[in-house]
């Protein structure tokens, strides 16, 4: 078992603590000091105040906050959490994390999604109602751009011809590419594209809210797992090393004083026999010095004994 954090700025407004270089670098030191596995961001370029004040969050540049904690790291894989692939260009985004994979020493995985917040697709002038068939042209290039030269993609959205993009990422074949969603569409683009599936807890409303399937219990996420496993099959893949990311939400947060760390351990043992191998974890973002207290408090009690 894995653990990865987000970088802890998940509220509207945020501490300002956060956002400077420093503050960064505590974070991303800190979290490799203790332990964790993973480190990384999350992706509103343009959320409406509407969204914000509804229980949204604020947000850096991803791509621009991993390469700033790449520099301060030596070890922390560099984790989006993750990256609305319909915002972007494919070329834009292959570059980008291209450059963050060569920095780091191989230490990038480019976790994706297909987005949700209709608003924030119109101010980004994407059209929403194609943004499934976007992220899919969108996997095909990053993919084919990564690891050939010369590429030709003839698709619905785009249209390359004789197209060679180097520096290579250094990882090989290309690196690691993580699919979020609870959907069977999701799972079915993990089979084609992806090295890792990233589902999150999801009761009714907050599935409707996301536009995803509900996921509320392991007995549900084991189910998808299973799913998974007979698609990779079906595709001649080893499901054995594609990567499942979910979150563990027994024993409290970190955070707080009455975590109950062996609550913890013996949930995510349940979350690893349902086929997860990366757990999300979250830490206050209150203020830097909570933050910091939290990463360390659970490198102590739970990593150190995973």
């Amino acid at each position: 078992m894995k653990f990865a954090i987000t970088h802890p700025m998940h509220s509207h407004p945020y501490n300002p603590e956060l956002v400077t270089g420093s503050g960064i670098a505590r974070v991303a030191a800190a979290a490799e000091r203790a332990g964790f596995d993973g480190f990384g961001f999350t992706d509103h370029p343009a959320p409406t105040q509407r969204w914000l004040e509804a229980g949204g969050h604020d947000s850096l540049d991803p791509f621009v906050a991993m390469g700033f904690a790449a520099a301060h790291t030596t070890a922390l894989r560099l984790i989006p959490n993750i990256v609305v692939l319909p915002y972007r260009n494919p070329f834009v985004v292959a570059k980008a994390g291209a450059t963050l994979d060569l920095i780091s020493d191989g230490r990038f995985t480019l976790a994706v999604g297909v987005g949700y917040l209709k608003r924030e697709f119109a101010a980004l002038g994407v059209d929403f109602d194609h943004r499934a068939d976007l992220f899919e042209e969108s996997l095909q290039v990053i993919r084919s751009i990564w690891t050939g030269d010369d590429l030709t993609f003839e698709g619905r959205h785009f249209t390359a011809k004789g197209i060679t993009a180097h520096p290579r990422p250094l990882t090989r074949p290309h690196p690691p590419i993580w699919i979020g969603g609870n959907t069977s569409a999701a799972r079915a683009r993990v089979a084609a594209y992806g090295q890792g599936w990233c589902p999150f807890k999801a009761p009714a409303m907050l599935a409707q809210t996301a536009r995803t399937a509900e996921l509320d219990s392991v007995a549900a996420l084991a189910a998808g797992v299973d799913d998974l496993r007979r698609r990779l099959e079906e595709a001649g893949r080893d499901p054995a090393a594609v990567d499942i990311t979910f979150t563990n939400d027994a024993g409290g947060n970190p955070g707080d004083d009455d975590f109950n760390a062996a609550a913890y351990l013996a949930a995510a043992a349940d979350l690893a026999d349902a086929g997860v191998t990366w757990v999300q974890v979250s830490v206050p973002g209150d203020s830097l010095a909570h933050a910091v207290e939290a990463i360390e408090r659970f490198g102590a009690e739970v990593i150190a004994d995973r």
